[in-house]
């Protein structure tokens, strides 16, 4: 029998445990699916938005992956840092796969980006999505403009969230303390930008549709910014043909650029997609955010930008920053810096370029933060079939036969999956108490008693 510890039951985590039970070559492996959480799913609870239920929806799938009778997920147990050391853990099992993303946000490293008021986009959907670890109090929304920077599927959740009315939002599981300052907002304008041309936006053209869907938000596109992106116009006669992603979302922008305005049009929201904007510098104000000073840039000809000398700045007492994520260094795991990976090969960790035995990688952690959920199914299955392959070594290494035992007797307090069960009643209770679905107990005393059957305040 083979022991493997997988870090992180995101998908990545998830998946990975799932290629392990379900491969036949050794058929009695146990898995044990930790997490700093008490609860399971990773992003999949707190990354995607709660009004996209059918991606949340996917929580089921990876649900019957963790109720496999050689599963067990042990929620409560951080490892690195101020957690269980990497070497500890592998004196446990006999294989450890370290599925723990990509937990940061990229810093723009302009001048401004750390004034009150200034938030990476994964404090504000850690805010909304009632992650244990976010300040209830982080956000007022009091501010009439706020600048999303970034062109990709986070910054239109977060400009979506920012556009929707309160009301859209209460079937949902959004916390009852965002709720409540959501229903306050005061946010009427939301301006989104990016550096390059709608062409190279990374959006998916559903998302997208979205922004142009919501009922108290009309969309603002400036025709002459998208004419100046090369592949806006006619590609003409013998021209390649455009990617299908980038020919629907400029027919989206097209028609939005298009649009007349329509007479009464009483929508209290505007959200503004720029392009061709760089930000140099988030402007200040008594001590917080005021606005943002984009150089314009202009295509150059190489598929990438130049600026062009001149500026433009667009007011905002909120700016939140989403371009891209960014690995965070385990102590005790090899780091690559450049990438914001653990270096590997063929998901086996690789220390001064050797197989580490026993040590595996996979998700953003391995291959950078690229891909959508599904794509973390072909990166687990790589390193699971690697640690196959490593079986014969593997099975020589000490570890013990009671990994949960020597963890409480470390002094920790796994919340194993009766203990999720808990908490998913307790979220319903609670819920019902609002007059609405369940609703996330969003702190980590709420958690942690819920999990030990206490009910929530």
């Amino acid at each position: 029998m083979l022991r493997v510890a997988v870090v992180g039951s995101g998908p990545s985590g998830v998946y990975t445990a799932q290629a392990l039970v379900t491969q036949t070559l050794l058929p009695d492996v146990r898995v044990h699916v930790l997490d700093r959480l008490p609860c399971p799913y990773g992003l999949v609870r707190y990354g995607v938005a709660p009004d996209h239920e059918k991606i949340k929806s996917l929580q089921q799938s990876l649900r019957a992956v963790l109720e496999h009778e050689r599963v067990t997920f042990v929620g409560n147990v951080a490892v690195g840092g101020d957690g269980v050391p990497p070497e500890r853990l592998g004196e446990l099992y006999d294989a450890v796969v370290y599925c723990v993303g990509a937990a940061t946000d990229r810093p723009l490293g302009i001048p401004g980006e750390d004034l009150p008021g200034s938030h990476s986009a994964t404090e504000f959907v850690s805010w909304y999505s009632a992650h244990p670890d976010a300040a209830a109090d982080l956000f007022a929304l009091r501010a009439r403009s706020a600048v999303v920077i970034g062109v990709g599927n986070v910054a239109v959740d977060v400009a979506r969230i920012l556009a929707r009315g309160a009301d859209e939002l209460r079937p949902t599981d959004v916390p009852q303390p965002a709720l409540g300052v959501l229903a306050g907002s005061r946010v009427r304008e939301v301006h989104m930008a990016g550096r390059r041309g709608p062409s190279q936006a990374r959006f998916t053209t559903k998302e997208l549709r979205e922004l142009g869907s919501l009922p108290g938000a009309r969309m603002v596109v400036d025709p002459a910014e998208l004419a100046l992106d090369p592949a806006y116009g006619d590609a003409g006669p013998g021209a390649p043909p455009l990617p299908a992603l980038v020919r629907r979302n400029l027919d989206v922008l097209r028609a939005w650029a298009s649009a007349p305005p329509r007479a009464g049009d009483s929508r209290p929201r505007t959200i503004g997609l720029r392009f061709f904007l760089r930000p140099v510098e988030l402007l200040e104000r008594d001590g917080r955010v005021a606005g943002v000073r984009f150089a314009r840039t202009a295509p150059d000809g190489n598929g990438g930008v130049r600026d062009t000398g001149t500026y433009e700045e667009i007011a905002a007492g909120l700016v939140l920053r989403a371009v891209g994520y960014r690995g965070m260094p385990m102590p005790g795991l090899p780091f690559d810096a450049v990438h914001g990976t653990v270096p590997h090969r063929a998901g086996r960790v690789l220390r001064d370029g050797v197989p580490s035995p026993g040590e595996y990688v996979a998700g953003w952690i391995k291959r950078g933060p690229t891909g959508v959920i599904g794509s973390n199914r072909s990166c687990a299955k790589e390193t699971v079939a690697s640690l196959i392959e490593d079986a014969p070594l593997l099975a020589g290494r000490p570890s013990s036969p009671d990994p949960l035992a020597v963890l409480r007797s470390w002094g920790l307090r796994p919340v194993e999956w009766d203990g999720w069960l808990s908490i998913e009643r307790a979220e319903a209770t609670l819920g019902r108490s609002l007059g609405r679905g369940p609703v996330k107990i969003p702190d980590w005393p709420g958690l942690m008693g819920a999990a030990h059957g206490d009910s929530p305040a």
